[in-house]
């Protein structure tokens, strides 16, 4: 059978499928934006109380850190038991997942962002770009993620 083009008469106006397609879409990214909100009141609360307060009180303060020297990766080392169980009780971090990176939502990944930029404010070079270069190696990001990542970071202006 052979199919024939409406004529203007016949023809479907768009609009109100339009319209119920806008409005299912604001529901659902209304659910992402309700995730991301709970994510920013709750984000390290894991970090106010034992055992990673005390530890966090000692390591805090030693800003002078370069993320991913040596000197950095010692201190990770030191912080011990503490922070594996920061990473356990935090999904933002890639340490929290088996299989790292890989085990992460979306919106996982925009937390780990937003707590990648704000951990860079505290250094000297504070560079996100070289942050994400690190990260990319640190964790085995693949090139794709590593774009994105670096796409996001450069329309945010971080």
């Amino acid at each position: 059978m052979q199919k024939t083009e409406p004529t203007p008469t016949e023809a479907n106006d768009s609009w109100k499928d339009t319209m119920a397609h806008r409005k299912q879409v604001r529901t659902l990214l209304q659910k992402i934006v309700t995730e991301l909100i709970k994510r920013q009141i709750l984000h390290d609360d894991s970090k106010l109380d034992e055992p990673e307060k005390s530890m966090f009180d000692r390591y805090t303060p030693m800003k002078e850190w370069i993320y991913g020297s040596d000197e950095y990766l010692e201190h990770l080392e030191e912080m011990g038991p503490a922070l594996k169980h920061h990473y356990a009780e935090n999904r933002h971090h890639p340490e929290h997942f088996e299989n790292g990176v890989n085990g992460m939502t979306l919106i996982d990944l925009m937390e780990m962002l937003a707590d990648w930029k704000a951990a860079g404010l505290h250094e000297a070079d504070g560079s996100m770009m070289a942050s994400l270069r690190v990260s990319k190696e640190r964790f085995g990001l693949g090139d794709q993620l590593y774009e994105i990542l670096t796409n996001t970071v450069k329309e945010l202006k971080w």
